[in-house]
């Protein structure tokens, strides 16, 4: 990932399977669930990304 601060843009690469979130102009890749099967949860609030909760179950 290449982030340019002065021009607020990024360069991501879309062969990469990610999540990402943005929040006050800064790009922040999501972490992975760990082992087997999991999903992420993004908490909002005023219209901006709080936090994120990763959880995952093995099967």
């Amino acid at each position: 990932m290449k982030m340019d601060v002065e021009k607020k843009t990024a360069e991501i690469n879309l062969k990469e399977n990610a999540v990402y979130r943005v929040k006050d102009g800064q790009l922040d890749r999501v972490d992975v669930p760990g082992e087997g099967f999991g999903k992420q949860v993004i908490h909002w609030q005023d219209g901006k990304p709080q936090r994120y909760e990763i959880n995952y179950s093995k099967r």
